[in-house]
C-alpha cells in the first residue's frame, strides 16, 4: 500500500469514530495505541476525562530533548442540522476529494501523521518525532492542557510543536486570543399587566447586548490596515441567549454567552471592562425595585494567542518542511498558543482549508494528502541528519 493510500485508509477509519466534542474519544484512542503497537511505538496517555476524554502522546526516535511535536485535535464539531449530501461519519470519496466530518478539521493531519510513522521508523532519527493528539480542542482547547503541563513537567523539552490546523499547508505563525464569557442578568419577576413591579432581565440583557454590538462597531473602525488577520479587528460575537418563563411573566433571569477575538495588540480585560461599566449604570434603577437585581459577567474560557516569532526554531523548520518563504496569521484559535505560553516554540501548519471546517459536507482535496505527505518526508530526512 502506497503511502497516499494508507493516509487515506486511515483518514476513513478516523472519520468513522463520532468524536463530536460531548462525546467520548477513546474508542479513536484505542485505534491509535493499537497502530503505534503494532510498530513498536510505545505511547502514554493523559486524562482529561478520566474514563471519558484523553490526549496520546508518543514518541519515534531516541527519548531526548529537541524533538519535533506534530499535534493535532481528534474532537470534531456536531453535524446535528446541517444538510449532508452523504453520512458524515462515512468518508466518501468524489472528484477528488474525501468527505466527511474531520476529514479538514483535522483528521486529515493525524491520518497523514500515522501514515508516516512506518517512514520515520525506517530512519534513523537523530532527533525524535512526537505526537501530541488531544481531545476538547473545538470547545476551548480544554483537552491539551494537562498534556502541555505532564510534558513541561515529566518528558523531554521539545525543540518545537507543528499544529497540523488546515492551512492549505501554508506556514502560520499568529493567531487571536480567544476569550469567552457568561453575562447573567438577575431580575424580580411580576405579572406583565404590572410590568412597573418587575425588572425584566431579558430587557435588560438586551441593553448588554446593544452595548456589545456598539463595542463591536467601533474596534472594526480601527482595524489594522495592512494586517494578515482576517477580519483586521478585534472581533465581539454573542452566541446564545437564554431566559423568561412565560409570555406573560415579567423574566426575573436572562443570561448569554459572548466572547471576543483579540489581535495580540489589544487588552483582554478592555471590553469587559467596558460592559460592567454599563451593568453600573442600570443596575440603580433596577435596585430601586429589588435589591436582589445583579448583573454578573464571569470569564469561562481563555485561549491565548499565537504571538509571531520571526525566526523561531518552530517557524524556520515549518517553512523549509513546506519549501514556503512567507508566514500568515488566522483568526481562529489552537494549542499552539498554550504550547508557546509553556515555553516551546509552535506554528500552525497543515493540510485542507479552514474554510471546509464545520461545514455540511466538509472535504479535504486528495491533493493536500499528498502535500502533507510530502512535508512529513522532508520532516523525517530533517530529523535523521
Amino acid at each position: 500500500m502506497t503511502s497516499i493510500q494508507s493516509a487515506v485508509s486511515i483518514l476513513g477509519d478516523l472519520v468513522a469514530f463520532d468524536t463530536t466534542s460531548r462525546n467520548s474519544n477513546l474508542q479513536l484512542i484505542n485505534y491509535v495505541e493499537d497502530y503505534l503497537d503494532q510498530r513498536g511505538i510505545a505511547s502514554l496517555r493523559v486524562d482529561h476525562e478520566p474514563g471519558r476524554k484523553t490526549n496520546l502522546y508518543a514518541t519515534i526516535g531516541p527519548e531526548q530533548p529537541g524533538g519535533i511535536v506534530l499535534s493535532g485535535h481528534t474532537d470534531v464539531v456536531p453535524v446535528d442540522g446541517q444538510d449532508w449530501r452523504s453520512d458524515p461519519f462515512h468518508m466518501t470519496k468524489r472528484d477528488g476529494r474525501l468527505y466527511g466530518r474531520g476529514t479538514a478539521d483535522m483528521k486529515g493531519f493525524i491520518a497523514v501523521a500515522l501514515a508516516s510513522v512506518d517512514h520515520f521508523t525506517r530512519l534513523r532519527l537523530e532527533r525524535p518525532i512526537h505526537l501530541a493528539f488531544s481531545c476538547d480542542e473545538e470547545v476551548g482547547c480544554r483537552g491539551v492542557r494537562p498534556l502541555i503541563q505532564h510534558l513541561v513537567q515529566h518528558l523531554p523539552r521539545p525543540a518545537a510543536v507543528i499544529v497540523g490546523e488546515p492551512t492549505l499547508m501554508q506556514v502560520v505563525n499568529a493567531h487571536k486570543t480567544a476569550v469567552s464569557f457568561e453575562t447573567e442578568v438577575i431580575g424580580h419577576e411580576a405579572h406583565s399587566s404590572a410590568a412597573h413591579q418587575g425588572v425584566n432581565a431579558i430587557m435588560v440583557a438586551g441593553e448588554l447586548v446593544h452595548e456589545l454590538t456598539v463595542i463591536a462597531r467601533e474596534l472594526k473602525a480601527h482595524g489594522l490596515d495592512g494586517s494578515d488577520f482576517e477580519p483586521p479587528y478585534t472581533t465581539v460575537h454573542v452566541g446564545t441567549i437564554a431566559g423568561g418563563t412565560a409570555k406573560n411573566i415579567v423574566p426575573r433571569r436572562c443570561s448569554f454567552l459572548w466572547e471576543t477575538r483579540l489581535l495580540p495588540s489589544d487588552d483582554a480585560d478592555r471590553v469587559p471592562q467596558r460592559l460592567r461599566a454599563a451593568a453600573e449604570k442600570l443596575l440603580p434603577e433596577m435596585r430601586a425595585v429589588s435589591s436582589e437585581c445583579s448583573i454578573t459577567t464571569r470569564l469561562i474560557n481563555i485561549v491565548p494567542g499565537l504571538e509571531p516569532r520571526v525566526g523561531s526554531p518552530a517557524e524556520s523548520l515549518a517553512l523549509h518542511l513546506a519549501q514556503g518563504n512567507e508566514t500568515g496569521a488566522v483568526s481562529y484559535a489552537t494549542e499552539a498558543g498554550l504550547f508557546q505560553q509553556a515555553g516551546i516554540a509552535s506554528i500552525i501548519c497543515g493540510p485542507g482549508s479552514i474554510e471546509q471546517a464545520h461545514k455540511p459536507d466538509e472535504f479535504i482535496a486528495s491533493s493536500e494528502i499528498e502535500a502533507c505527505l510530502a512535508f512529513m518526508t522532508r520532516l523525517g530526512d530533517y530529523c535523521s541528519q
